[in-house]
């Protein structure tokens, strides 16, 4: 069993930075990859970003390559996505998983509000 926490989420302007966290305890062993997804209302979620815990390898979404950056140095509990020039099309909730095959672990997910 894996618990998540994500953290780091608020309100930041047009342009703006804002860095979430997310950690992981318990059986943290066997996790393969962490990462995010977020879900605006009214829309589907979305994969955001991940890191491989072994190799330190990230993947990102064609929508925030560029801006957002993962990175950890203990990727397998711990773990940061950075977020800069940040749009109002950004605003979600973030929500950091774990893999560790066969499962998945989720977070309680964290708000990040894009102001206008």
């Amino acid at each position: 069993q894996v618990e998540v926490v994500d953290s780091g989420g608020g309100v930041v302007q047009i342009g703006g930075s804002l860095r979430l966290a997310c950690t992981a305890s318990g059986d943290t062993e066997h996790n393969y990859a962490m990462g995010w997804f977020r879900q605006a209302p009214g829309k589907e979620r979305e994969f955001v970003g991940s890191i491989n815990c072994m190799s330190g390898r990230t993947t990102y979404a064609d929508s925030v390559k560029g801006r957002f950056t993962i990175s950890g140095d203990d990727p397998k509990n711990e773990v940061y996505l950075q977020m800069n020039s940040l749009e109002p099309e950004d605003t979600a909730l973030y929500t950091c998983y774990v893999r560790s095959p066969p499962d998945y672990y989720w977070g309680q997910g964290t708000q990040v509000t894009v102001s206008t």
